[in-house]
């Protein structure tokens, strides 16, 4: 997944791509010959005492230590370069594949996973990447061009690579595949971090409203102790690793003094010579110490790798057309379900089922039930929020699902059942629903939905600021700004979920009275807990485990329906039911 990913990622940066082999080439030679000219300085210059030799020399290793500076900042910059790019590259490529699901996809991976996916796991695999650039590509080139100077040097110390490198490698390899495991856990873990953080944040007032502040602490104690456990572990192995090295390194070392001393004494090499070799053997074992790094930081960016790419593989639900269908020179929005039904992959039970219904311009259609009833879930099939897994939904006739997203949006003002509110301004959440919208119009919507009085009390007006979540203003505030976000778009179709709960009885029946010339020529869908906000719609529909068991008004529904009856006396009495 890995190596998938970061061929699909950095194919636009192969020029810099290309820099960076040349130039860590470059660096790579002249680190390799300085130990050269070091020991010529030693044998031919220190030696002999020839001063205009070491001169010579030591300003030959200045020029080529200069060239290394300038060949090392060069490959960090563009290998720098080309990891953020990529980096980049996959949160836009994640962000535009998130953007793309249907509530199904997202309900499946959950928002805290989502999260630390785009953020943390993008960043494991951003890093890799740039420690590739600046050790990987460097590493084996330093392996193999230690080793053939070493040889040239003295092939008879070389033998000790021979024990040296397959003692190393195999080490490491083992501590590496034990590591593995441990950072697949550590992703799941941090997710489970996220959640609760994110729970606890966005609850906090029910948090102390309960007082369950100490219950909240015990659940991420006990997330944050298993992350804290998985992470140890794994810290631990990779504390081994680098002992390990240097201790094979320093022996390493303390072989190759003692036996090119024993040569040295024997006449069989110079001074010069074993320093050279020295330096070769520490590049050696360098090299691979640096690919040990990598081995370190490797399977974690595996393991994001192939969450992130679990992402990016998902296809939606939610399908775009390849040939949408045209709206109508003049669209009325009649909206029509034709036995339409929905049911989770996986479920045993559909959550509709067979559901008929036709929604007439000009008329409001309520939508009511038991909690659980499917109410919500029906008026998410029009704005495809879901697709209808049986049947169609169709507006003026064309199934939504053979209308493009942009069209079928334009058609559409949808109130969700938890009014959620963008961070920014009050005119900058109006203009989410009309992007040109004028200051006029802005005000028109509030007024329809009761909102403009307490709008205009706040000192900055249609400017003033909206905490994220629209978290800086009450329920009923949020619901009114969520309703007027809608009507500025002066869709064909409204479709309000639980849209007036939070309102008072005087400010719902104000709104509705306001709505009702503002939609007389579209069609209204409302779904409502409380019966006095749609008794007086058109054509009352009573759903129940998925399925319609009632239509008509709410006189007719009162007298043959006992759906509804047990519905309308749980909130009103008989003469106020009939009233």
């Amino acid at each position: 997944m890995l190596i998938r990913l970061l061929k699909e990622y950095l194919r636009p940066y192969t020029a810099a791509i290309t820099a960076v082999l040349v130039l860590q080439l470059a660096q790579t030679l002249a680190t390799l010959y300085l130990p050269s000219l070091n020991a010529d300085i030693i044998d031919k210059g220190v030696s002999t005492g020839d001063t205009d030799y070491i001169m010579h020399t030591g300003m030959v290793m200045l020029l080529i230590s200069l060239g290394q500076v300038v060949c090392a900042v060069a490959a960090v910059f563009f290998g720098a370069r080309a990891a953020m790019s990529m980096g980049r590259d996959v949160r836009r490529g994640f962000f535009r594949q998130v953007q793309s699901f249907s509530a199904q996809e997202v309900n499946r991976f959950g928002a805290p996973s989502l999260i630390t996916r785009s953020t943390n796991d993008v960043q494991q695999v951003q890093m890799v990447v740039l420690m590739s650039f600046t050790i990987m590509i460097m590493a084996p080139i330093m392996l193999v061009g230690g080793i053939i100077l070493a040889l040239q040097e003295d092939a008879t110390l070389s033998l000790l690579l021979v024990v040296v490198v397959p003692v190393l490698a195999v080490t490491v390899g083992l501590i590496v595949s034990r590591m593995v495991p441990y950072f697949r856990v550590m992703q799941k873990r941090i997710d489970r971090i996220n959640q609760v953080m994110r729970e606890q944040i966005t609850g906090i007032r029910v948090i102390r409203a309960f007082v369950r502040e100490r219950h909240e602490e015990a659940r991420f104690e006990v997330a944050n102790e298993s992350l804290f456990d998985t992470s140890l572990r794994a810290g631990k192995l990779m504390a081994l690793m680098f002992p390990t090295v240097m201790l094979v390194m320093n022996l390493s070392s303390v072989a190759v003094m003692w036996f090119g001393g024993h040569q040295i004494d024997q006449g069989e090499l110079e001074i010069g010579e074993l320093t050279a070799f020295l330096s070769y053997i520490m590049y050696i074992l360098m090299s691979v110490m640096m690919s040990t790094m990598m081995f370190v930081m490797v399977p974690r960016a595996a393991v994001a790798a192939e969450r992130i790419t679990e992402v990016l593989d998902t296809a939606s639900s939610v399908v775009e057309p390849t040939a949408p269908t045209p709206l109508p020179a003049r669209p009325t929005g009649r909206l029509e379900l034709v036995g339409a039904g929905f049911a989770y992959p996986g479920a045993e039970e559909a959550v509709l089922h067979h559901v008929d219904l036709v929604a007439e311009p000009g008329r409001t259609t309520a939508i009511i039930g038991s909690t659980g009833s499917g109410k919500t879930t029906l008026l998410n099939l029009v704005p495809r929020l879901f697709d209808a897994t049986e049947g169609s939904v169709r507006i003026d006739g064309i199934d939504v699902r053979e209308l493009s997203g942009q069209d079928l949006g334009s058609l559409i003002g949808l109130v969700p059942q938890k009014a959620f509110l963008f961070s920014g301004t009050v005119a900058d959440n109006l203009r989410y629903g009309r992007p040109d919208a004028t200051e006029e119009q802005m005000w028109q919507a509030l007024e329809v939905a009761q909102a403009r009085d307490f709008v205009e009390r706040l000192e900055a007006g249609l400017e003033a600021p909206v905490s994220q979540g629209g978290a800086n203003f009450s329920g009923g505030q949020r619901q009114r700004l969520a309703i007027a976000r809608a009507v500025i778009r002066d869709p064909r179709v409204y479709l309000f979920d639980d849209s007036f709960s939070a309102l008072d009885y005087a400010t719902d029946a104000a709104l509705r009275a306001a709505l009702a010339p503002r939609t007389r020529d579209s069609v209204v869908v409302v779904v409502a807990q409380r019966v006095a906000t749609i008794r007086s719609a058109d054509v009352i529909v009573v759903l129940e485990h998925g399925r319609i068991v009632g239509q008509g008004t709410h006189d007719e529904l009162l007298e043959t329906n006992e759906t509804y009856q047990e519905i309308v006396y749980s909130q009103l009495s008989a003469e106020e039911a009939t009233a």
